[in-house]
């Protein structure tokens, strides 16, 4: 499923954008894997970068979350960003939970227990690459699986940084009062008995919306129409746009 979910963006970042040759990087963000350090909230943090060979500037960033009990580097192995990264030329970044989780609404492990500010973290990884890599502003993304999908609700609902998100696996537990209108891609098995997708607790510590509510709320933030949805198999696609009337409408009155 997390592959999928990586395919599908990877095709929405080859479909938008423009580029100007490649320049050479800084020193320490060079092409392939590099681990990166900073100092955020009192903690000593930490996370991968992949540059491919041959990116073209500015580039799309995409900044993959793992799971609860997963890190950065299983993340980049378990998941196939790097080789989507090569083929799409795309930077992503795979930073490190304290305690191998993330804070999402007082859960989970660690940083829910000492409510560890990830939201800033992930926006300090995503300016400490844009001081040394020309990424562009307007194509910064975030995906993640479980906890890590949870955490990319949590990062729109408290930032402006993203454009779009790709949440798999998991539901938003953030009241979210303040949302920025962003893009959303929602991937769950309807069979998931950690985070189901017709919500409640599950087999999990996790008590959060169901993937239907959570989808009628972005659609609400962003203005959407009504869903149209399409299925082949097992697979069903639920497909909500912003009509150009509702575009304008948010173009003239912002919230």
């Amino acid at each position: 499923m997390a592959r999928r979910l990586a395919a599908l963006l990877a095709a929405v970042l080859l479909a938008v954008g423009c580029s100007v040759p490649s320049v050479a990087a800084p020193q320490g963000f060079t092409t392939g894997p590099t681990t990166h350090e900073l100092s955020f909230g009192g903690l000593d943090r930490s996370y991968v970068l992949y540059i491919p060979d041959g990116l073209q500037n500015p580039a799309p960033l995409v900044v993959m979350l793992h799971g609860g009990f997963g890190s950065a580097a299983q993340a980049e192995r378990a998941y196939g960003w790097d080789e989507l990264a090569d083929s799409a030329k795309f930077v992503v970044a795979y930073p490190d939970g304290a305690g191998r989780a993330w804070n999402v609404e007082g859960c989970c492990g660690r940083p829910g227990r000492e409510n560890i500010d990830d939201v800033g973290f992930i926006n300090a990884v995503v300016d400490d690459i844009a001081a040394n890599v020309n990424v562009d502003p307007h194509r910064r993304y975030a995906t993640g699986i479980s906890n890590g999908g949870i955490m990319s609700y949590t990062l729109a609902c408290n930032t402006s940084v993203f454009a779009a998100i790709g949440p798999d696996a998991a539901t938003q537990l953030n009241p979210c009062r303040s949302p920025h209108p962003t893009s959303v891609m929602h991937i769950h098995g309807t069979a998931d008995a950690l985070i189901p997708y017709r919500g409640g607790p599950g087999a999990s510590i996790i008590n959060g919306s169901s993937v239907p509510e959570v989808n009628a709320f972005w659609r609400n933030v962003d203005r959407c129409g009504a869903p149209a949805a399409t299925a082949s198999g097992a697979v069903t696609t639920s497909t909500a746009a912003r009509s150009r009337a509702l575009w304008e409408i948010f173009a003239a009155h912002p919230q």
